[in-house]
């Protein structure tokens, strides 16, 4: 990703429109790079830049850099590596807050928006664990919003079990199946995505239960 903003040391902040940042779903390697600049005279040592608060599914590599020495009327970057985590909500708006402070106890602070994009595909994942007994969870992605029907079959066709026909939003998403009640054996489980335009996709899988 290009970096998300410059931030000037000795400026106000908070002042401008505030903008809103797309980070890509389920992403490792993402870049917030801030400028710090000393609009001072006099050189500064020791400049800590440091993540205040974060949502708990961005990772950030390192939550501090350091800027050993700042020239007066000199400006030098700082990078903060991060992923984004799967479970991420989607569409959400959510602020990361940084704090910059000084070589005499004087802090900054400056918050960003951000939020995360839908996934570029949909997916059915296969279900783990697998083999199982007797709980076992399915994974899958939506990469629109829509109604959702995950139903469990056995090898006759004959529905075992229906583990969600609700509404879904666009993301990733977890169902467990718990079936103690049924025979070792393989079973097929089908996820039907129909999004708010009509569009329906049609995905199986099969998984093996193990007594």
């Amino acid at each position: 990703m290009k970096p998300l903003l410059l931030l000037s040391l000795f400026l106000p902040v908070g002042l401008s429109a505030q903008i809103v940042y797309e980070l890509p779903f389920a992403s490792q390697g993402n870049t917030i790079e801030l400028a710090i600049e000393n609009t001072g005279s006099l050189a500064l040592d020791n400049v800590r830049v440091s993540v205040q608060s974060r949502p708990d599914w961005i990772s950030f590599r390192s939550s501090e850099a350091i800027i050993d020495q700042l020239e007066g009327s000199a400006e030098k970057p700082v990078s903060f590596t991060f992923s984004v985590d799967k479970t991420a909500p989607v569409g959400k708006e959510h602020v990361l807050s940084f704090v910059i402070h000084g070589p005499t106890s004087q802090t900054w602070a400056k918050t960003i928006t951000v939020s995360v994009s839908a996934p570029e595909k949909f997916e059915l994942f296969q279900n783990y664990p697998n083999p199982f007994n007797p709980t076992t969870t399915i994974s899958y992605q939506l990469n629109a919003p829509g109604r959702v029907r995950l139903v469990v079959y056995n090898l006759l066709g004959q529905v075992v079990a229906t583990l969600v026909d609700a509404e879904r939003e666009a993301g990733f998403h977890q169902e467990p199946w718990h079936a103690s009640s049924l025979a070792s054996g393989l079973y097929i489980y089908r996820l039907t995505a129909t999004d708010r335009s009509g569009h329906k996709i049609v995905e199986n899988k099969t998984m093996s239960l193990v007594k």
